[in-house]
C-alpha cells in the first residue's frame, strides 16, 4: 500500500510575498503552504501527500470548506490536492506532531496512513463497462503504480550518470495482459477481469491478436500498459478508438523486467504500441528543478500532458519513478 502519511523534518522556511499570515515549507521534495510562525527549520510533522483522502475528525475540520467530499467511492472525508496558494503551489498538508498524541513514538521517515485511517482518493478512471471481476490480481503479476520522485529524492542520485529513458506518462488507466503456462489473462490495476470480447481490459487481447500471437511466442510473459481513449479519464490524447500504450515487460522465464531495447522490440514484433519516448541518454543529470519544468507540456491533441516516467534503460525497474505536470495537477477535477 502506498504511504500516503508519514512524519517528515522540515527542510526550510520561506517567506511568501505580500502575506501576514502564510509560508512555504520544504518536506522532502515537496512544498505545502502552512501558518506562519507554526514550523520551524527542522521540526517534524506529520506529511499527508496529495491524493490523500481523511476521515472525518476534528482535526482536520479547517479543510471542511475546500476539501470535504462525500460520494460512493469514497465515502465521506477530506480530500487532500495540489493547490495553489498566494501564488505558491502546496502540494499537501503538513500538521505539527503535537496534534497526533497516538503518534507520540513514531520518528522521523514513519508510515503512520494505516495509524490515521488515511485511504487513498478514488478517482474513477473510465465510464467504460470493465468487464466481470472473477477475483483479485493473481499472485506474480506485478502492479504498475511508480512512486512520485518528491517522496524518493535519492533516486536521483542513484540513477545519476547511468543510461536513462524518458516516456510519456499516458492519460488512462492502467491494463494488463499476462500470458503464464498458456493462459492468457487480464487485470485491471487490482482485479483479474473476465473474458469477454466487449471488456474494456480485454481490448488489448481482442484488438491486437494477443491469444494468437502470444501463443506462438509460446513463453511467460507480463505486459503492462496504459488503456487510452474515449471514456477513459477525459480522453485528453483525443483518441477516436481504444489504444493499449505498453510500458512494462516482464519476462515471466527470469522474473525480470526487459530493458527498455529489449521491450520495445518485442512489442513491435507483437504488432503493438510502446509508450512515447521523449528522451534517451548515456548519463542522467537532472535535478528535481529540471524535471518538473520537463515534465511540463502537451499531448498533441493541445491539452495538458500529464507528466513523465524516468527509468534506467538497462533495469528499468531499479531505478523508476514518475514526475507528474504540476500544471495538469492543479487543473484536475474531482
Amino acid at each position: 500500500m502506498r504511504s500516503l502519511v508519514t512524519i517528515q523534518k522540515v527542510k526550510s522556511i520561506a517567506a511568501i510575498q505580500d502575506s501576514d499570515f502564510l509560508e512555504l515549507a520544504c518536506i522532502m521534495g515537496w512544498q505545502c503552504v502552512v501558518k506562519k510562525g507554526e514550523f520551524k527549520e527542522g521540526d517534524l510533522g506529520v506529511y499527508f501527500e496529495v491524493d490523500s483522502f481523511l476521515p472525518v475528525d476534528e482535526r482536520y475540520e479547517f479543510l471542511r470548506a475546500s476539501s470535504f467530499r462525500d460520494n460512493v467511492d469514497n465515502g465521506q472525508g477530506f480530500r487532500i490536492k495540489t493547490m495553489k496558494m498566494r501564488g505558491q503551489l502546496s502540494q499537501g498538508l503538513l500538521i505539527p506532531l503535537d496534534k497526533f498524541p497516538e503518534l507520540a513514538d513514531c520518528t522521523e521517515g514513519a508510515d503512520v496512513t494505516e495509524k490515521l485511517n488515511v485511504k487513498k482518493w478514488y478517482i474513477p478512471e473510465t465510464a467504460n463497462a470493465g468487464g466481470s471481476i472473477i477475483g483479485e490480481r493473481p499472485y506474480g503479476i506485478p502492479a504498475s503504480d511508480e512512486i512520485r520522485i518528491q517522496s524518493a529524492l535519492e533516486l536521483l542520485e542513484e540513477l545519476k550518470g547511468k543510461p536513462y529513458y524518458i516516456t510519456t506518462k499516458m492519460d488512462g488507466t492502467s491494463g494488463i495482459v499476462y500470458y503464464i503456462d498458456e493462459k492468457i489473462g487480464c487485470c485491471s490495476r487490482n482485479k483479474e477481469i473476465k473474458d469477454e470480447q466487449d471488456a474494456l481490459y480485454w481490448t488489448p487481447v481482442y484488438k491486437y491478436g494477443l491469444k494468437e500471437k502470444l501463443a506462438k511466442y509460446g513463453k511467460n510473459i507480463v505486459l503492462t500498459g496504459e488503456i487510452c481513449g474515449p471514456g477513459i479519464q477525459r480522453n485528453k490524447l483525443r483518441l477516436a478508438e481504444i489504444e493499449w500504450y505498453v510500458f512494462d515487460v516482464k519476462d515471466g522465464e527470469s522474473n525480470r523486467y526487459m530493458a527498455y531495447d529489449d521491450a520495445v522490440k518485442l512489442c513491435a514484433e507483437l504488432g503493438i504500441k510502446t509508450v512515447p519516448l521523449e528522451e534517451r541518454g548515456e548519463a542522467f543529470d537532472y535535478s528535481l528543478e529540471t524535471l518538473l519544468e520537463k515534465a511540463r507540456g502537451k499531448y498533441p491533441s493541445g491539452l495538458d500532458k500529464e507528466g513523465i516516467v524516468v527509468r534506467d534503460s538497462n533495469s528499468p525497474k531499479a531505478v523508476s519513478f514518475k514526475v507528474l505536470n504540476n500544471d495538469a495537477l492543479l487543473k484536475e477535477k474531482d
